[in-house]
C-alpha cells in the first residue's frame, strides 16, 4: 500500500465502499433458488441412485422400494 496517501483519503475510500455495500444490502436482488442449487449434486454418487429410484417409481415399478425395505 502506498504510504503517501493521507489517512483522510484512506478513510474516505473505506467510507465509500461501506456506503456501496449498504446500498447493495438495502435492495437485495431476487434470487432464483433453482439456479443456486443446479449442479450442486453432480459429483454425488447417491444422487444418481435417487434419480434412478425416482424414474422407476414414475414408470410404475414400485418393487424397487420393497427391495430396499428388506435389506
Amino acid at each position: 500500500m502506498a504510504t503517501n496517501i493521507s489517512l483522510e483519503d484512506r478513510l474516505a475510500a473505506v467510507e465509500a465502499v461501506v456506503a456501496e455495500l449498504q446500498q447493495q444490502l438495502a435492495a437485495p436482488q431476487p434470487t432464483n433458488w433453482l439456479k443456486q442449487i443446479t449442479g450442486s449434486f453432480k459429483d454425488e454418487p447417491a444422487f444418481e441412485e435417487v434419480l434412478a429410484y425416482g424414474q422407476a417409481i414414475r414408470q410404475g415399478d414400485e418393487s424397487i422400494l420393497e427391495v430396499q425395505d428388506e435389506q
